[in-house]
C-alpha cells in the first residue's frame, strides 16, 4: 500500500492514541490532535501532533474520530460534555472527505438509551423491559410498584462516570430504590435521567462489527467486557478493566442483531467500529446498549489480531472500498494496567504515586527488541502485546502522562482461552512499574463455562 495521510482527532479526551502510533508505525504520515488540556502530552515522543486538525482536514486521506463527545457549554466549574463527533462526521463527508465516525442519529444510541431501545425495536429487534425517567421519585416509585431486580443507567454525559451504573441483586429491588435516592442526593443536578432496564441472567456479550458506509465487513467479532475494578467481578465499575474476544462470521447473533440494523446504518451513512452488548440465555438474545464508536481497550486487542495491514483496513473503511482483514483464529485477551488512584480521582495521590512514573519492560517480553530495561523509540520496535493509552515516550523512556492513571494495554493470543490468557499474563510478569494493579482473571469466564454455555444454546464460536 502507498503511504496515506491519517489524521486522527480526540475532540475531547485522549483514546485514539494506540491506534495513532499503529499506523504511523506501517509508515503512513499521521498527525494526532487532542482537544482536553490534561491530555496533551499522551502520545508525546510516538504519534506527530497537530494543535488545529481543521486546519489539517485538506492534507488528510483519511480522518479518524475516537468519540462521540466534543466539549460542552461553560456551565462554570462543571462545563460537562456534549455529544458532536457525528455532526463534524457527517459535514466532512458532505464535503468529500473519508471519515471514520459517526452521525448524530448514530451519536445518539449511546447518549440517549431510550432512542436506542426504539431503534431496535423498530426493526424488530428483541429487546429488555425498560423504561426511561427524568425524575427520581418516578423511578422510584415504578420499583416499588414492579418489584424485581433492575439495572440503573445513567443517561447523558454522566453516563461516563461508570461506577454509577448499577446492577441489582434484591428480587423485591429494594437495593435499587436506596441507590436512587443516594443518586437524587448526589448526582441529582447532573444527571439528566437513567434507564432502568430488568435484570437479565445469561451470558453478557458483545457482538462488534465494522461498517463502512454501505455493510458491515465480514469478520465480526466478539468480546466479553470485565468491567468491575477486581477479579471476581467486584469492585466499583470502571470503563474497562480487560477484554476478551475472537473473531467469527454472521452467525446469529449477528444476525438477529446488526443483521437487522444493516439498511439503518447504510441509510445513516455510518462508518467504523459499532458495538452492541448483550445478554445471551437459552430464550434469547437481549440487547442491552450500544457502542457507535471505537471501544476501550477493545481497538488495541482488535488491532493485535488484524494480521494484515491496520493502516489498508481502516483507509478502505472510509472509502468504502470492501476492506477484507486478515484476523487471528483464535482467542485473544487484552488487560488493562493501572495506577493509583484509578478509577477515582485524586489529584494529590496521583501526583504522589503515578504521574511521570517510568514504564519499564524485562527483555524477556520483547522478541527482536534491542535493549534491557529500557523503552523503544517512537520509531523501534515496540514490546510484544503492549499497547498505549496514557503514555508519552522521553528520551526513549515510557513514562504515564495524562491524569487518568492508565498508561498501557497487555494482550496476548492463541489458539485457546487458555494459551491467550497464559501469553498477557507471561507479559505482564515482565513489566516494572512501581503500584501499578490489574485484574488477573480476564477470560477465565470463558474458561469456566460461558463458552460451553454459549455453544449449547447454539449461538458462537471462532470462524463460525
Amino acid at each position: 500500500m502507498d503511504t496515506k495521510r491519517f489524521l486522527f482527532v480526540s475532540a475531547d479526551a485522549a483514546l485514539i492514541t494506540d491506534l495513532a502510533w499503529q499506523v504511523h508505525r506501517e509508515g503512513h504520515d499521521v498527525k494526532y490532535y487532542i482537544e482536553a488540556e490534561s491530555d496533551r502530552e499522551i502520545g508525546d515522543g510516538f504519534v506527530p501532533k497537530t494543535d488545529d486538525w481543521e486546519a489539517e482536514v485538506d492534507w488528510a486521506d483519511v480522518i479518524v474520530f475516537d468519540d462521540i463527545w466534543v466539549p460542552g457549554s461553560d456551565h462554570g466549574e462543571d462545563p460537562g460534555t456534549n455529544v458532536g463527533t457525528g455532526e463534524l462526521a457527517q459535514k466532512l463527508r458532505e464535503q468529500g472527505k473519508a471519515v471514520v465516525g459517526g452521525t448524530p442519529n448514530t451519536d445518539r444510541l449511546e447518549e440517549d438509551r431510550g432512542y436506542a431501545m426504539e431503534v431496535l425495536e423498530d426493526h424488530g429487534v428483541n429487546t429488555v423491559e425498560h423504561h426511561v425517567f427524568e425524575d427520581f421519585d418516578e423511578g422510584i416509585q415504578h420499583v416499588q410498584e414492579n418489584p424485581v431486580p433492575y439495572v440503573i443507567k445513567p443517561l447523558g454525559e454522566v453516563q461516563n462516570v461508570k461506577r454509577l451504573l448499577y446492577v441489582g441483586n434484591e428480587n423485591d429491588g429494594s437495593d435499587v430504590v436506596d441507590v436512587l435516592k443516594a443518586y437524587k442526593k448526589a448526582w441529582g443536578h447532573r444527571m439528566k435521567g437513567f434507564q432502568l432496564q430488568r435484570k437479565v441472567e445469561g451470558v453478557e456479550v458483545a457482538i462488534c462489527g465494522f461498517f463502512d458506509g454501505n455493510e458491515f465487513v465480514d469478520q465480526v467479532n466478539f468480546n466479553f467486557e470485565h468491567k468491575k475494578l477486581f477479579p471476581g467481578n467486584i469492585g466499583p465499575s470502571t470503563g474497562e478493566m480487560g477484554t476478551s474476544m475472537f473473531w467469527g462470521g454472521r452467525n446469529k447473533l449477528f444476525e438477529e442483531t446488526f443483521g437487522k440494523l444493516e439498511n439503518w446504518l447504510a441509510n445513516e451513512g455510518y462508518v467504523g467500529s459499532i458495538d452492541i452488548n448483550c445478554i445471551v440465555n437459552e430464550t434469547g438474545i437481549y440487547p442491552l446498549e450500544f457502542t457507535p464508536r471505537f471501544g476501550y481497550p477493545t481497538i488495541a486487542l482488535q488491532e493485535e489480531s488484524i494480521e494484515s495491514s491496520t493502516g489498508q483496513f481502516f483507509y478502505d473503511l472510509a472509502h468504502g472500498n470492501d476492506p477484507e482483514p486478515d484476523v487471528h483464529n483464535g482467542y485473544q485477551i487484552g488487560v488493562r494496567i493501572v495506577l493509583p488512584p484509578f478509577p477515582f480521582d485524586d489529584e494529590k495521590t496521583y501526583d504522589e504515586s503515578s504521574r511521570n512514573a517510568a514504564v519499564v519492560f524485562g527483555t524477556e517480553s520483547r522478541e527482536g527488541s534491542h535493549a534491557s530495561g529500557a523503552s523503544v523509540t517512537s520509531s523501534g520496535v515496540a514490546p510484544d502485546g503492549i499497547h498505549l493509552e496514557d503514555a508519552k515516550n522521553v528520551d526513549g523512556q515510557w513514562r504515564v502522562a495524562g491524569d487518568n492513571g492508565m498508561p498501557i494495554v497487555v494482550t496476548g493470543k492463541g489458539e485457546t482461552m487458555q494459551a491467550a490468557r497464559e501469553q498477557a499474563y507471561d507479559r505482564i510478569d515482565e513489566i516494572v512499574m512501581p503500584n501499578m494493579y490489574y485484574r488477573d482473571d480476564i477470560g477465565e469466564r470463558w474458561v469456566d463455562g460461558d463458552g460451553d454455555r454459549l455453544q449449547a444454546w447454539g449461538y458462537l464460536g471462532p470462524g463460525e
